[in-house]
């Protein structure tokens, strides 16, 4: 990776920036940018790691590199809104890998479904396949769009200022709250009883982490849209987000600070005015602070306890962790083209009963995997070959249970003992079992796997339980007070994916919202304006 941050040591930095960002996920990165480019900020990004980028960063191995959290994302054909914004973070130097026709493949049992790009080309495979049930797939899509055209209004109400949220906030959140506030079972079981039918609409809930009677319809609204006109991948890897966004940052006089870890966010009179580093104990001061740790870790861990005491944060308390996962990364020996891996994600199922299979599994170790997610990495990068050739990587995921892992919490990383990895070790293999099923070339071609679980996650993320996705996107979420931009604290402010949705494409999201919150602006619609004028500008210079 570039060398876009530096090592926190306080007498190389100076102590006057407008805008501090606790955290360097994705959200984070583009709520900083987007001060910078569009408010002229200097500011300051501390990310308690050694590598910038949160869930977006990648890690190596001799001869290999993984991507921890960028797996695809959808909505990345020119002009539309994702694409948008990730051009204007970063002045289109990132590029993008179309996955082709098929973004994922859904295999419940012994049947496998293809996810085909483009909405039509999916709900003409879906009636063929389930002939008997073509209103149902009509109203499906026809829901789905409602909940995600809603959605607009509702984060666009999460931005206001107080007194005008006061007023016409609720108008602005009812029909998007009217789907959130079911969970995704209940709406499709009111359009089908067809119990298979509904687990391949959801065969993608490992994507926010909630099996379809607890989640809310507009978290899987919003993540089956996402990828209906396909998926993408980032080209030189999740990596490559950073570096093009982290310019941007510092040509405004600002700075991304690496193994930088926030101790403790300053208040005083009610008001944020910096923060105190876990290192040395340096307080540094800005006027606005910006928390993308979370918004647990920021009301429970950042926050003064004197502060806390003023907040209603037992709404929270209503709102739970999501879960965590097991992640293993495996090195092969030859390409992916010489393999002939895949571009689409693989979704593994036991059978359609989605709840009972994720139950079993946290309930007991032992029990089947409920879902195995199979992603290949190096066939979806083309440039990957460049960087490391004749080589190849997959990564297969699954959910977990923290509890599963408690009796080592306090370990170091790497340094958990001889138990723990043996552990990781049968975890390792029962998932290389499953892999060997579907993709049975990997079996004599793997050169080197790794496994990381919850305690990992806790380690880089600092999220409690090792929950990959923040708090749960349950029908209760979406009605919080607290999990929105401005928080009751003057001065701060929450970004990422709590404050809007999960993913990559959520907590970038969350940082537009937050950055519109401060701005006090209507930043997507400015951005997207601009990007149509600029577009047509060149299109008329090349035609001239």
């Amino acid at each position: 990776m570039k060398k876009i941050a530096e090592p926190y040591q306080k007498k190389q930095f100076e102590n006057n920036y407008d805008v501090i960002v606790i955290g360097s996920g994705i959200g984070g990165l583009a709520v900083a940018a987007l001060l910078a480019k569009h408010g002229g900020k200097r500011v300051l990004v501390l990310e308690r790691h050694y590598v910038p980028g949160g869930y977006t960063h990648t890690f190596r191995r001799p001869g290999y590199e993984w991507d921890v959290g960028v797996h695809y994302i959808g909505e990345m054909q020119e002009g539309k809104l994702l694409r948008t914004l990730f051009d204007e973070l970063t002045d289109e130097e990132l590029k993008w890998a179309d996955l082709g026709e098929v973004y994922d493949k859904i295999i419940i049992g012994e049947e496998a479904f293809d996810f085909q790009k483009g909405r039509e080309n999916l709900k003409r495979s879906l009636k063929k396949r389930f002939p008997k049930e073509t209103q149902a797939i009509d109203k499906y899509f026809t829901l789905v769009q409602q909940s995600v055209k809603s959605s607009f209004s509702f984060f666009k109400a999460s931005a206001l200022p107080s007194l005008i949220d006061y007023f016409v906030g609720g108008y602005l959140r009812r029909e998007f709250l009217s789907l959130a506030k079911q969970t995704t079972r209940q709406v499709l079981e009111s359009l089908t009883k067809d119990q298979y039918l509904i687990a391949l609409l959801t065969g993608q809930f490992g994507d926010y982490g909630l099996a379809p009677a607890e989640s809310s319809f507009a978290m899987h609204a919003a993540v089956a849209n996402h990828y209906f006109e396909g998926g993408y991948y980032p080209i030189g890897g999740g990596s490559r987000i950073a570096e093009t966004i982290i310019p941007l940052i510092t040509k405004a006089g600002g700075k991304v600070l690496i193994n930088a870890e926030v101790a403790e966010i300053i208040v005083e009179n009610g008001r944020a005015q910096g923060v105190r580093m876990a290192r040395d104990g340096a307080v540094l001061h800005a006027p606005i602070v910006i928390s993308d740790a979370g918004a647990m870790n920021t009301y429970m861990k950042l926050l003064p306890v004197e502060s806390r005491s003023t907040l209603k944060l037992q709404k929270l308390d209503t709102v739970k962790p999501s879960l965590a996962h097991l992640c293993l990364y495996i090195g092969l020996k030859s390409t992916a083209k010489e393999l002939k891996l895949p571009q689409a994600n693989f979704w593994i199922y036991p059978n359609e009963k989605h709840e009972q299979n994720l139950k079993a599994a946290l309930d007991d170790v032992d029990a089947p995997f409920p879902l195995v997610y199979v992603s290949f990495p190096s066939a979806k990068d083309p440039d990957f070959e460049r960087r490391y050739p004749g080589r190849a990587t997959i990564d297969v995921i699954t959910v977990a249970s923290y509890k599963h892992f408690a009796n080592w919490d306090g370990t170091n990383w790497k340094k958990r003992g001889t138990e723990y990895e043996a552990f990781k070790e049968s975890l390792a293999r029962r998932l290389l079992d499953v892999l060997f099923v579907h993709v049975p070339q990997a079996k004599d071609n793997i050169d080197i796997y790794e496994l990381s679980t919850p305690l990992t996650t806790k380690h880089f993320c600092n999220y409690e339980f090792g929950e990959i996705y923040g708090l749960d996107h349950t029908p209760i979420r979406f009605q919080q007070e607290l999990l929105r931009p401005r928080t009751p604290i003057s001065g701060l402010y929450l970004t990422g994916q709590d404050v809007a949705t999960c993913g990559v494409a959520g907590a970038l999201m969350g940082g537009v919202l937050s950055a519109s919150t401060i701005l006090k602006r209507n930043l997507l619609g400015q951005i997207i304006t601009e990007r149509r004028a600029l577009k047509n500008k060149k299109g008329m210079l090349k035609s001239a």
